[in-house]
């Protein structure tokens, strides 16, 4: 998630966009309890009635957001599966590449589906069931890669996997500059080598 301006509504962008748009950039900046629907609509220079027209309630908001994250998310995983089609190895490398890369970025914040599960607590939130499903579709994602690389438990090298991603997320703002990518790649091999033996 990168950090922007939102500009405010036009006719061509649409209220819903400006509104989804100002609330994404302000609650991955600031979180989702420290903003208000005051400020979102302030800051989208649009009526609260057009905040609730389009979504309801701010918990609505909430998981628009997370979707949108889950789209930008998968549609880079897709493309760097594409490029690795029949290369399970290289796909597992170039995945934890680019989250490396991901989590090295000055503005990265953490994962917003992580950050949004742990303001709500509460397993039927909107909010909360769009982050778990999310963290489910990743270790499906992973334990496909893990059973085309013919290892014995796919199952548990994908929830170690899981895992590592999750915990190089809530980590990112210890790692020195650039040593995210290392330590997923070194201990993606690790965790790889030692589910084929």
């Amino acid at each position: 998630m990168k950090s922007k301006v939102v500009p405010a509504a036009t006719p061509v962008r649409g209220v819903k966009e400006a509104i989804l748009d100002t609330a994404c950039a302000l609650f991955y900046e600031q979180g989702v309890r420290a903003v208000g629907v005051d400020l979102i609509v302030e800051k989208a220079g649009v009526a609260k009635t057009s905040l609730y027209r389009f979504f309801g309630t701010k918990d609505e908001l909430v998981a628009a957001f997370l979707r949108r994250e889950d789209e930008d998310f998968w549609g880079t995983w897709e493309r760097v599966a594409r490029q690795h089609m029949d290369q399970p190895a290289a796909e597992l490398k170039a995945q934890l590449k680019w989250i490396g890369e991901r989590v090295g970025r000055s503005n990265y914040r953490g994962c917003p589906q992580i950050n949004v599960a742990a303001e709500f607590p509460e397993a039927d939130h909107p909010a909360r069931k769009v982050a778990a499903a999310h963290k489910r579709e990743m270790r499906k994602r992973l334990k496909s890669i893990a059973e085309r690389l013919g290892v014995a438990r796919p199952d548990q090298l994908a929830g170690q996997l899981s895992l590592l991603i999750n915990g190089a997320f809530v980590s990112s703002a210890i790692f020195k500059p650039g040593e995210g990518i290392s330590l997923l790649l070194r201990t993606g091999d690790a965790l790889v080598h030692a589910a084929r033996e």
